[in-house]
C-alpha cells in the first residue's frame, strides 16, 4: 500500500489523504469500539433515520457496520476505489450499497434518501468550499422531511499531531450552522463535547 492515498475527480473535485497510520487505526478493533459506543450513539441516538440512508465517506467502513443495523437500507459512498472496493466486498448480500464517486458530486438522484450521515470525515475535506458542496450535496439527496447528520472531531494540538501529513481541515464550530444553512438545511440543532461537535438539521 502507498504511503498515500489521493484521489480526485477530473474536474478538480473532493481530495481525500490520510496517512498509513491513521488508514491502519480506521480500520482497526479499538476504533470499532469507539465508533460503536460512543461516536454512533451520540450522533444518531434517538433519531428515526427512516429506511434509507446515505453515509458520506464510510472508509474502511466500521461505521458503515454499526449503521446498516439501524436502518433496512444504506448507501455508502467512498471516493477511494479501493476502499471502496474492499467494502462493497466485504457487505456483499447484506443491505448496504457501497457506490464510489465524489461525495461533492453525488450520481444519485435527487430525494432518493430519508437521511444522510457523515461521520468523522469532515477534516479530510480540503477546503471549506468543498465541504460546503458536500453539505449541499447530502441536502439535495435527502427528501423533504428528511434528517442531515455529521459528526467530526475539534481542533486541538494533539488532534493536528496525529493527522501529520495527512488533509486536517476541522469544521470551525462557530461557523458550521450558517454554512448548513446556506446549503439549504434547516432547525439546525449543533452540540459539543470536549473533543468533537455534532450538528443535525433537517431537509425543508
Amino acid at each position: 500500500m502507498s504511503l498515500w492515498r489521493k484521489h480526485a475527480t477530473a474536474r478538480g473535485g473532493m481530495l481525500s489523504r490520510m496517512n498509513k497510520a491513521h488508514l491502519i487505526y480506521c480500520a482497526s478493533p479499538e476504533w470499532g469500539e469507539v465508533v460503536r459506543d460512543r461516536i454512533i450513539p451520540w450522533a444518531s441516538g434517538g433519531i428515526d433515520l427512516g429506511e434509507d440512508l446515505l453515509e458520506i465517506g464510510p472508509g474502511p467502513g466500521l461505521t458503515t457496520d454499526q449503521l446498516r443495523l439501524l436502518v433496512p437500507r444504506l448507501t455508502a459512498v467512498e471516493v477511494d476505489s479501493d476502499l471502496a472496493t474492499q467494502l462493497r466486498t466485504r457487505l456483499d448480500g447484506t443491505n448496504v450499497t457501497v457506490v464510489e464517486a465524489d461525495a461533492t458530486r453525488l450520481p444519485l438522484e435527487t430525494g432518493a434518501f430519508s437521511s444522510a450521515i457523515c461521520l468523522t470525515m469532515l477534516h479530510h475535506v480540503p477546503t471549506a468550499e468543498l465541504q460546503d458542496e458536500l453539505f449541499a450535496e447530502m441536502r439535495r439527496a435527502v427528501r423533504p422531511g428528511g434528517v442531515v447528520i455529521g459528526s467530526d472531531s475539534l481542533d486541538s494540538p494533539e488532534f493536528r499531531s496525529f493527522h501529520e501529513d495527512d488533509i486536517c481541515n476541522p469544521v470551525d464550530p462557530g461557523t458550521i450552522v450558517a454554512r448548513l444553512e446556506r446549503a439549504g438545511l434547516r432547525d439546525v440543532q449543533l452540540a459539543t463535547n470536549p473533543f468533537s461537535l455534532r450538528f443535525i438539521a433537517r431537509v425543508p
